[in-house]
């Protein structure tokens, strides 16, 4: 990699960098100051914007992750498991938070913490297929058997996907639906809440997976160079 390939992605790092905290603060500010509270809920209807983001980025973090494998599968090229690796990490994460601001909301709107669901449930599932994913990988020492049983894991897992989504048309289910074929059911101020919430989370996502892959790189780099130094002792 040359010297001006380093430089011009830390330039584009950092344009992202600044861009996903300004994208973060107007909607933090949008979020608690701005948008009016949900008449029903009242204030615990904000965390809406942090729910839906959620899941919104866990989605097509894994499905990242499914394309990231295929290609893999095709190329054998390690980029793409590198990439595959970061984004089911983050995944794993924003997962986590849709799990934990789920039954704060159904707390409030359901009097309940948790209800068995099919929406919940079916994201569950999705939660500890991520989690069986990232101890697949750490079940492997050898990095392209590694790669391999992980790209194949993480296409066939990707199908709970689809099933998450259309879990409420599928299934009669007390989940609220927010975005229908006709549009979505909320005032017009907590829609424009709610894209300027997905920009900062989306571009939260793209930031922590360039951290990532960044990272990822450097170790498998420092494990060659261990093993050439090995290989001359």
């Amino acid at each position: 990699m040359t010297i001006h390939n380093i430089t011009s992605k830390g330039r584009f790092h950092n344009i992202l960098a600044w861009a996903t905290f300004i994208a973060v603060s107007v909607s933090i500010y949008m979020i608690f100051m701005w948008v009016p509270n949900e008449k029903v809920q009242g204030p615990v209807s904000k965390i809406i914007y942090f729910h839906i983001s959620s899941a919104w980025l866990a989605f097509f973090a894994f499905f990242l992750v499914m394309v990231c494998s295929v290609a893999y599968l095709k190329t054998r090229d390690l980029k793409w498991d590198v990439i595959a690796y970061s984004s089911a990490e983050i995944g794993v994460l924003f997962t986590t938070i849709v799990l934990v601001t789920g039954p704060i909301w159904g707390r409030a709107s359901w009097n309940a913490w948790w209800t068995w669901d099919h929406r919940l449930t079916t994201t569950l599932i999705l939660w500890f297929i991520y989690i069986a994913y990232l101890m697949i990988r750490s079940s492997f020492s050898e990095e392209e058997k590694k790669a391999r049983f992980s790209a194949v894991f993480g296409i066939i897992g990707f199908i709970d996907v689809p099933i998450v989504w259309m879990s409420i048309r599928w299934w009669r289910t007390i989940h609220p639906t927010v975005v229908s074929s006709g549009g979505f059911a909320m005032d017009p101020r907590m829609v424009a809440t709610l894209l300027v919430s997905l920009l900062a989370f989306t571009l939260l996502f793209f930031y922590l997976l360039q951290k990532g892959i960044f990272i990822l790189n450097i170790k498998n780099q420092t494990q060659i160079i261990k093993q050439k130094i090995t290989e001359i002792r």
